[in-house]
């Protein structure tokens, strides 16, 4: 009796164990990932000689947007959109954890085509970022607004700009007629900011203030501050 007993405990065991092992991990919040995303792209852009001003620009940046994943597409009515994360520059040089934004835009017109891009975004300046902060800046309206390197070595046509508030580098994908990401509309994300750090939070509190932490965001942050 004692033998069966001890029989059925181990097979249970046994299964339990089988089961235990091949459960898959707990998925990624929607948080994580963007963030994870978001210092691939840093990573792959700030190592590309195709953007090979954008390191020493970021230097003197006050701020950095990174949209991992900005997809546009039209057939006439056009959209783009995508979520992404806000780090600012501490006067001691480190820079913040994460705050989550969306950029979008529409526009109508002659245009057929799809494209998905990764975006960086430096905040050169401490008007525009308080202008982002304020929870809302319509590029080229509300700040001046440069291009930098788009993919593949090639130079936007204002990248002579020196005094703009933001300057734009886009690494793309796919084929669209006539996009631009002037009039580019970017908004704070609070539901993911909560969730992320866990309490009611802004983006000023996040950025600027640096109240909350996360550490699952430091390996993002140590990309940035190597340069």
């Amino acid at each position: 009796m004692h033998k069966k007993f001890a029989f059925a405990s181990a097979a249970l065991l046994a299964v339990m164990f089988c089961f235990t092992a091949v459960r898959p991990a707990a998925a990624l919040s929607q948080e994580q990932e963007v963030i994870d995303k978001a210092r691939i792209t840093a990573a792959k852009l700030l190592t590309n000689k195709d953007f090979g001003s954008l390191p020493d620009k970021l230097k003197d940046a006050k701020a950095v947007l990174i949209i991992p994943s900005l997809i546009k597409g039209a057939f006439f009515f056009g959209a783009e959109g995508g979520t992404g994360v806000l780090l600012a520059r501490s006067a001691q040089g480190s820079w913040s954890y994460p705050a989550f934004y969306s950029m979008g835009a529409g526009s109508f017109g002659l245009q057929i085509g799809a494209q998905s891009a990764e975006v960086i975004l430096l905040i050169m300046n401490e008007g525009a970022l308080d202008a982002i902060l304020k929870n809302q800046l319509k590029l080229g309206a509300d700040a001046s607004f440069a291009v930098g390197e788009i993919g593949a070595g090639l130079e936007g046509s204002t990248t002579t700009n020196v005094n703009a508030d933001i300057i734009a580098f886009s690494n793309t994908e796919g084929l669209f007629a006539g996009v631009s990401l002037e009039g580019a509309v970017i908004n704070t994300r609070e539901s993911m900011d909560e969730a992320y750090y866990g309490k009611r939070c802004t983006a000023r509190e996040i950025v600027v203030d640096q109240k909350y932490s996360n550490g699952a965001a430091d390996s993002l942050r140590q990309v940035l501050a190597a340069y």
